[in-house]
């Protein structure tokens, strides 16, 4: 007996160690995906936090500016043109707005440059030496029209001097900021030797100063001027196109799923239907603007570089995004809710419309701002249809000839100047992830809204 009750014992001891070490091992297993799952997290967020901080790090100078704070003559020996038309009694509009237009076309033939020159000269030490093409490249190369349209807004400044500031150019603020080595060579710089010093004297004596760069914001894209290139245009365009997107992918969307889901009859065309919408919305994105150049400009012949073909292609690629998020919010409402409205009396259109769909309506909502803003971040098929054509315009409508926040930063980034644009592509990155951002946190707080409604 007292053999049965040791042997009992040490087959209980045996089972529970066996019990243990497969804790033990489970345990282990558990922390080892545990840990696994974490250090997946912290790479991601690493990944992230190491992709925000080398955009913001090179993109934050360019939203600082250089500014030259000159002295600008209205010289009567280098503005020798007529006085201002002066409209004469009797005159027609038509007769006093060609004369006006006579005397602009005649202060535009003039040599603004030496205007600019003279100024720069005035501002520089007594007696410093440099050439008039080494001067004149510390400033931008639009400060001459900036000093024209002053001069064409008032013309009684003829003979006065007014103090007037002018961008400093991209290359005096590659040298001013540091984005190019000072230790190079003269023949490595893009600048003279004796406009690099004079820039450095200016900066001394607070004829250089920085100021934040709003040209970015308030200024279209710039060839000739690059310091003065801004995402104003390409702002827009983005905006237009984005307006598109939301007026037809978001109802076309909708009603498709809500078609597919709720009215549809189970078929072989329904299923076939159902799975080429699942595969649109794994095509490449250069897909859809070879689709979109194909049928938007060469068969229904609208305007190549349009806002209008942007935002078609664009919700040709949302729409499979907006259907799949649609039909997975719908599948996900109970059918006690179908059932109960249905026993209620109401026609299946009353049911989906009344019961169905207003608690579907905060996650179809969150799913068609991100896939917008999604949308809105692609480039390819964007370059497909002639967006990344050079505009320096604002496009009043749709039709208007445009570009688009994604294909300004594929442009920037390939500007030959890389040493200015290289934080300015930057910057604009930092303007298109704050658009999206924006788009987010419009879905979440709506998304948060809706659901307490329901």
């Amino acid at each position: 007996m007292t053999d049965m009750l040791s042997t009992d014992h040490q087959a209980s001891i045996e089972r529970t160690k066996l019990i243990r070490a497969g804790l033990r091992k489970r345990h282990l297993s558990e922390n080892i995906f545990k840990s696994l799952g974490l250090a997946a997290i912290v790479v991601a967020l690493g990944f992230v936090a190491l992709l925000f901080v080398d955009i913001v790090r090179k993109g934050a100078p360019a939203f600082t500016q250089s500014n030259v704070h000159l002295s600008v003559t209205f010289d009567p020996a280098i503005i020798d043109v007529e006085p201002a038309p002066v409209r004469a009694d009797g005159q027609s509009d038509a007769d006093f707005q060609a004369a006006n237009l006579k005397w602009q076309r005649d202060l535009a033939m003039l040599n603004w440059n030496k205007v600019i020159e003279a100024s720069l000269r005035a501002a520089a030490p007594a007696g410093f030496e440099i050439d008039s093409k080494d001067l004149l490249a510390i400033a931008e190369t639009d400060a001459r029209h900036q000093v024209r349209a002053q001069f064409v807004a008032d013309p009684s400044l003829l003979g006065k001097t007014v103090e007037v500031d002018v961008l400093a150019s991209a290359n005096a603020q590659n040298w001013i900021k540091g984005n190019i080595d000072r230790s190079l060579g003269d023949a490595q710089q893009q600048l003279s030797a004796p406009a690099r010093a004079l820039i450095d004297e200016m900066v001394a004596t607070g004829a250089i100063t920085n100021g934040f760069a709003w040209s970015i914001f308030t200024n279209v894209d710039s060839r000739s001027a690059p310091a003065s290139a801004g995402l104003l245009g390409a702002f827009v365009g983005t905006l237009w196109m984005m307006l598109i997107v939301i007026v037809l992918a978001v109802p076309i969307g909708v009603a498709a799923a809500v078609y597919l889901e709720e009215f549809a009859p189970k078929s072989r065309l329904t299923d076939l239907i159902e799975v080429n919408i699942n595969n649109l919305a794994a095509v490449p994105s250069i897909v859809f603007g070879l689709l979109g150049a194909a049928a938007f400009i060469n068969y229904m012949h609208l305007p190549i570089s349009a806002p209008l073909v942007g935002g078609l292609v664009l919700t040709l690629m949302t729409l499979p995004t907006i259907i799949i998020a649609t039909r997975g919010a719908l599948l996900g409402v109970s059918p006690a809710l179908r059932q109960a409205a249905l026993g209620m009396g109401a026609s299946k259109t009353q049911m989906v419309f009344h019961h169905v769909l207003p608690v579907t309506f905060p996650s179809i909502l969150t799913a068609t701002i991100l896939g917008v803003a999604h949308a809105l971040g692609e480039t390819a098929p964007l370059l497909l249809i002639g967006m990344k054509a050079f505009v320096a315009a604002v496009p009043a409508t749709p039709l208007d000839q445009a570009t688009a926040l994604p294909v300004q930063i594929y442009l920037w980034q390939g500007n030959e100047n890389r040493n200015f644009f290289e934080p300015r592509t930057a910057a604009a990155i930092m303007v298109l992830l704050l658009v999206m951002i924006m788009l987010n946190g419009v879905a979440i707080y709506l998304r948060s809204r809706l659901e307490k409604r329901a």
